[in-house]
């Protein structure tokens, strides 16, 4: 009996208060505003950085792929780009596989 009079208080008590319900809706909307500026935007503002980078490749720049190679642009196509490792040594690459543009030098050391 003991746990059933308790029961009753909280439905009573939940009853009693017509704002529970709006409060619980305002918390949903505000979790997903947290959501959206601290997850959501900071990934949208990157894919379009990276896409910014992908569109503004040229012959020459000196790029590093996602996978950690290192080499510089000699041909670019549409959905690939050919990259010079090594001398004599030519690697074709999907552009979305390259991760940043290097300062013009960094490989010749």
């Amino acid at each position: 009996m003991f746990l059933i009079s308790d029961a009753q208080a909280q439905t009573a008590t939940a009853a009693a208060d017509p704002t529970g319900g709006f409060s619980s809706i305002i918390m949903m909307v505000l979790m997903f505003v947290v959501l959206y500026f601290l997850m959501i935007r900071p990934q949208q503002k990157r894919a379009k950085e990276h896409k910014a980078l992908l569109d503004a490749l040229a012959k020459g720049d000196e790029v590093v792929t996602a996978g950690g190679m290192a080499g510089t642009v000699i041909e670019l196509r549409d959905t690939f780009v050919k990259v010079a490792v090594a001398p004599n040594v030519e690697v074709l690459i999907q552009r979305s596989s390259i991760g940043a543009v290097l300062p013009k030098g960094s490989l010749t050391a």
